[in-house]
């Protein structure tokens, strides 16, 4: 292989699970040693980049307006496709599917689109649905979500790989609860449930809403359990009220932003990892586990593949508290083997450590 392109919406100046999966991917192409130019449409180049190295050569495209930025972006690509006739362009998100489609068509070159989640569960409008038909490769995260993908936007599943998100077993560890955070957020002599989410009133689906409604039965046998949400976003003032009219707010601690470099003290203030929500995969649930952690999801997700069809965690109708308290109390019980933190974390890491991830980068990259 000579030279790769990869064109992402922004990696550097956000967090999230796309921003962090996507580093991880960029990293392993740095370690490979082979010549990769990044576009990135929203990234100033003031931006603080870990990934600098003699491999990628980054393009940073952001501008005063959003119609200036993706002029640029698609000037630096046709004069990169122009000059170097990479072997593949990598599409990073299905937002740019038709702009690289429409670069990389009248060279001949292949093109492959990465995917995530929800943004493809449901049928595009012509243009992106298009690009992904025509896309020589497609890489998603989850069964589940090549199946809504392939459903929804008539793609053939047989161009769909897997690449799964991997989590740092180095970084992520079991560790004890930290004095100073169990004081800061009241949590003496408590079991705590844990959510690490982006509490967004347009993005309810993590289910934080559907936790709080379970606490009343979960108390009703675990009266010393509290809830700490991690997290932050304009759908707080709605829970917190919902917490309120069930009469838990006490039990209901709002810990707001948590720095990267925090979440695992803050892993390791949890009993049990509680989110009841519909998610592409879900890299916490492999984050909670990989400190030992049990761990509840939804059961009509991407949280399949962390959670092994159920064999590392518990699965329940997500949107269903009655359930969702069942399923805490049994782990709050902690006599299933699902709860015993050192066997959690070795098949975990078995699964979804970051050399596996390399590994099989490097395997869909070749």
């Amino acid at each position: 292989m000579n030279r790769t392109a990869w064109v992402f919406l922004e990696i550097f100046s956000c967090e999230g699970g796309i921003q962090s999966y996507v580093r991880d991917i960029l990293q392993t192409v740095a370690n490979s040693g082979v010549p990769a130019d990044v576009f990135l449409l929203r990234d100033g180049a003031d931006v603080e980049n870990p990934l600098e190295s003699t491999a990628l050569d980054f393009h940073y495209c952001k501008q005063a307006t959003a119609t200036l930025g993706r002029l640029r972006l698609a000037a630096s690509l046709f004069k990169n496709l122009l000059k170097y006739r990479p072997d593949r362009v990598y599409c990073g998100h299905v937002l740019l599917a038709p702009l690289v489609r429409a670069m990389c068509k009248p060279f001949g070159i292949p093109y492959t689109v990465l995917t995530y989640g929800k943004e493809v569960w449901e049928t595009l409008p012509a243009s992106k649905r298009s690009a992904l038909q025509d896309a020589d490769r497609i890489w998603t995260i989850s069964r589940y979500s090549r199946d809504r993908l392939c459903q929804a936007n008539q793609v053939a599943s047989k161009k769909v790989d897997f690449l799964y998100c991997a989590v740092d077993g180095q970084r992520f560890q079991p560790r004890g609860k930290s004095a100073e955070l169990v004081e800061q957020y009241g949590l003496a002599d408590s079991k705590v449930l844990m959510t690490v989410a982006r509490l967004w009133s347009g993005d309810p689906y993590k289910g934080v809403d559907v936790t709080i409604r379970a606490l009343p039965q979960i108390l009703a046998s675990h009266p010393q359990v509290k809830y700490l949400v991690v997290g932050r976003g304009d759908d707080q003032p709605r829970l917190a009220a919902l917490a309120a009219d069930l009469g838990v707010s006490e039990q209901v601690v709002f810990a707001g932003f948590v720095a990267t470099e925090d979440l695992v003290a803050h892993y390791n203030l949890a009993d049990a990892y509680i989110m009841p929500s519909q998610e592409g995969f879900g890299i916490v649930y492999l984050e909670a586990m990989a400190c030992g952690k049990p761990v509840l999801s939804g059961d009509d997700d991407g949280s399949a593949d962390p959670l092994q069809d159920g064999r590392l965690g518990w699965r329940v109708p997500h949107r269903d508290p009655e359930q969702v308290a069942i399923a805490c109390q049994a782990i709050l019980g902690g006599s299933d083997p699902r709860c015993n933190p050192r066997w959690l974390r070795e098949q975990s890491l078995m699964l979804f450590d970051k050399l596996a991830f390399s590994r099989r980068v490097m395997q869909l990259v070749a």
